[in-house]
C-alpha cells in the first residue's frame, strides 16, 4: 500500500491524527533497563506496542539511534513495527538533502535499508536533490517547510516577490514536485497562522506538524488552521511527552495513557 493510502486508512481506522516520535535518550531510559545491552530496542519496542492503538504513524529520529551506534537497532525496530502493527506507517525523520548519487544513496538508506514508509527531506538544494526520493512513488516524501524551532524564521520568513520563502516551498512542492501524489510538508505547531497559509497553498496535502506536547503547540489552533476539509490531513507529532511520561517500571503504560489522552484531546478539537 502507498504511504499516503496507508496514512489515510490509519486516520480512519484508529480515529487518530497522533504520531508518536521515537527519539530515545539513553540517559532517560528507565533505570531497570540500564543493565540490558539491548536497552534502546527494549524501550522503544515497549513504547510502540503500548501506544499502537492510539496513533496514525510512528516517527523514529535517526540521529537518536546513530549517535549511540544503534543503526541496526533502528532497522530492527522498524521491522518490528511492520510485523506487529502492519497498518501503521513509519516515517523516518532524517531530513536528508544532497546532490546526485548521494541523494540516491540516502533514498536507498531510507526505503531499502530501513524500509521506512516515508522520510523527511530538506528542499534547500532544489528538486534534483529530492528527485531520487520522489521517484519512489509508493513512498512518502515529507518536505521541510515552516519548521517548529525558534530560529526557523531566519531564512524561512525571508520575502521573495512578496511572499515568505516557506510559502514558495509549499507552492513549489504542491504544484511541481507532487506528480506521484506522495508529498507532504513539515509545518510546526508553534506557527498556527503560517499553518493556515500553507494549508491554503496546498489543498488537502498531508502536513506533518511537530511541536505539540513538550514544545507546547496549541492543539486547537493547529486543528483550526491546519486541518483539511474532511478534518484529517494532519500528522501531529509528540515525542518526549509520551516517551518519557514515566521513568519507572510503568513507563510503557504511562506512555499509553499519555498517547490516549493526547489522541482524545486532538479529536475533541476536530
Amino acid at each position: 500500500m502507498r504511504f499516503i493510502d496507508k496514512l489515510r486508512h490509519r486516520w480512519h481506522e484508529a480515529d487518530s491524527l497522533l504520531c508518536v516520535g521515537l527519539d530515545p535518550e539513553p540517559s532517560r531510559i528507565p533505570r531497570h533497563l540500564h543493565g540490558d545491552p539491548d536497552a534502546v530496542f527494549a524501550f522503544c519496542r515497549a513504547i510502540v506496542d503500548a501506544t499502537a492503538s492510539y496513533v496514525c504513524a510512528f516517527k523514529p529520529q535517526i540521529a537518536h539511534f546513530a549517535a549511540v551506534g544503534a543503526e541496526s537497532t533502528l532497522e530492527r525496530l522498524i521491522a518490528h513495527i511492520h510485523a506487529a502493527h502492519p497498518s501503521i506507517p513509519v516515517i523516518l525523520d532524517s531530513k536528508r538533502g544532497d546532490i546526485g548519487s548521494t541523494a540516491q544513496h540516502y533514498a536507498r538508506e531510507a526505503f531499502q535499508r530501513y524500509a521506512a514508509d516515508a522520510v523527511t527531506v530538506n528542499p534547500y538544494l532544489g528538486q534534483d536533490s529530492i528527485q531520487p526520493f520522489l521517484d519512489h512513488a509508493d513512498k512518502g516524501v515529507i518536505v521541510l517547510c515552516r519548521t517548529s524551532n525558534p530560529g526557523s524564521g531566519e531564512f524561512q520568513d525571508l520575502l521573495i516577490d512578496g511572499l515568505p520563502l516557506y510559502r514558495h516551498v509549499a507552492r513549489r512542492v504542491a504544484r511541481e514536485w507532487n506528480d506521484h501524489g506522495n508529498c507532504a510538508l513539515v509545518v510546526g505547531a508553534t506557527w498556527p497562522e503560517e499553518l493556515a497559509q500553507v494549508r491554503s497553498d496546498v489543498g488537502d496535502m498531508p502536513l506533518l506538524v511537530p511541536g505539540i506536547g513538550a514544545q507546547g503547540g496549541d492543539v486547537a489552533a493547529v486543528l483550526r488552521n491546519g486541518a483539511a476539509a474532511d478534518r484529517t490531513g494532519l500528522i501531529l507529532s509528540s515525542s518526549r511527552a509520551i516517551l518519557h511520561a514515566s521513568d519507572g517500571d510503568d513507563f510503557a503504560q504511562a506512555a499509553a495513557d499519555a498517547a490516549r489522552l493526547q489522541r482524545d484531546a486532538i479529536n475533541q478539537a476536530r
